[in-house]
């Protein structure tokens, strides 16, 4: 390999392991380009900081494009044996009326799967075990980048039993929105924008509580409902940096608030005991004006993050996953490709990422914040429209299950492999 006796590792680094690409963060993006280079016969190990996969409020819809991509893997039968919930329409609320905004009936799966993400995470997981060329390393914390002159070559992690250098042909970040390796390469972000912050929490569900209404407006208020058959998933909408305003007010208010834009939950809104029970999510609608180093990639949330309307984050990332997969598989079994060929990934994903981030942008402006702000109350025109013709309802599935310009799984199956040398 390339990184063969090129990298001087610091003397304080004692072991060392080498491998072709070694991709940060054992995410969606992560474990899914993980699976597909291994899948294609690429020695690949993934850094994961935390222990398992189990942490609540992370983006938990499978869209129809995912379990498209889980179908060409022959993986979706499998997947589906797992436990969740198929939610085939989307049905939304404004003060009093109902209105139908999405119908996936029409599309090749026909159903959005809403499935907590460390359920979708370890099932990958499994499914890269029988792959000898890939390597998951939990309780792997990536600190900084190795760098052969301005070529990274790897990086440099914390384990439970010390520092540990990993050379790698190519390094990927796939490590969110608070990216290490991004901040490490020292890659200009551009904020897009977003007025909004979201509180997530969950509440049991009371008998006959199921409406399966996605979302619900009042003046000033917006919530956001998951089914997850025992409780419901919420997120509680509300204007950027006004998270101290709303603690102010105290959490009896807050129930008060959730019971009354949802008065199902009422009876078991006392499950939000305190505001430990309610997690922040600072919404950032942002993306990387370069997603490349020479020997150095970017993508999913470490790339773009998105905003949780839609739920479009995890599946934008697979997206990624799965583009990444076709453009260097092959490539990469000689090396690492030049960065103008791993420039491609952006050149291939960049116009879904824009597309996508405007259209959030605008139900930032146009749908949510003035309701937030109580300016609207009524249902909203385009909305409207949607409701009232089930073509529309249609087009708003596709657009929103299968995304812009979706990917297809390009990259070979060859099913061999080593594992990583560790010195």
């Amino acid at each position: 390999m390339n990184t063969s006796g090129e990298t001087q590792v610091p003397t304080e680094l004692g072991r060392t392991m080498t491998t072709r690409c070694c991709i940060v963060g054992g995410g969606p993006a992560g474990m899914m380009l993980g699976f597909l280079l291994a899948r294609a016969g690429v020695q690949t190990v993934v850094v994961e900081k935390h222990a398992d996969f189990l942490r609540d409020f992370r983006g938990d819809t499978v869209h129809p494009s995912t379990l498209q991509i889980m179908r060409e893997l022959g993986l979706l039968d499998e997947f589906l044996k797992r436990p969740h919930q198929e939610l085939d329409r989307l049905r939304g609320q404004f003060g009093d009326t109902i209105v139908r905004m999405a119908d996936f009936r029409g599309l090749a799966c026909p159903f959005i799967v809403l499935m907590p993400q460390w359920d979708f995470l370890d099932f990958l997981f499994e499914q890269s075990a029988r792959f000898p060329s890939l390597t998951v390393l939990r309780k792997t914390e990536a600190m900084d980048l190795l760098r052969n002159g301005d070529t990274v070559v790897g990086v440099v992690a914390n384990t439970e039993q010390g520092p540990l250098a990993i050379k790698a042909d190519l390094t990927i970040g796939c490590d969110g929105r608070h990216s290490t390796i991004r901040a490490r390469a020292d890659l200009e972000v551009e904020d897009v924008g977003a007025p909004i912050d979201v509180l997530w929490f969950g509440i049991g569900k009371a008998v006959g509580s199921g409406d399966n209404l996605l979302m619900r407006t009042e003046r000033g208020r917006i919530l956001v409902t998951i089914d997850r058959d025992d409780y419901w998933q919420c997120a509680y909408v509300f204007p950027k940096g006004q998270f101290e305003a709303v603690k102010a007010r105290g959490l009896e208010q807050f129930q008060n608030d959730v019971a009354a834009t949802a008065p199902a939950l009422r009876e078991r809104i006392g499950d939000v005991k305190s505001w430990d029970d309610v997690k922040l999510l600072t919404v950032a609608v942002d993306r990387l004006t370069r997603w490349t180093r020479p020997g150095l990639l970017c993508i999913g949330d470490a790339a773009h993050a998105m905003s949780p309307v839609g739920g479009v984050g995890i599946n934008l990332a697979i997206q990624d996953a799965v583009a990444t997969a076709n453009l260097l598989a092959g490539p990469l079994a000689e090396g690492c490709p030049p960065e103008s060929e791993l420039d491609k990934v952006r050149q291939r994903r960049l116009f879904p990422t824009r597309m996508t981030q405007a259209l959030q942008v605008q139900m930032h402006k146009r749908i949510i914040y003035p309701r937030l702000q109580g300016a609207e109350t009524g249902v909203p025109l385009p909305i409207r429209l949607i409701d009232a013709l089930p073509p529309l309802q249609r087009l708003f599935a596709r657009l929103v299950g299968m995304g812009v310009r979706p990917e297809h799984v390009r990259s070979l199956a060859v099913h061999v492999g080593d594992q990583p040398e560790v010195e």
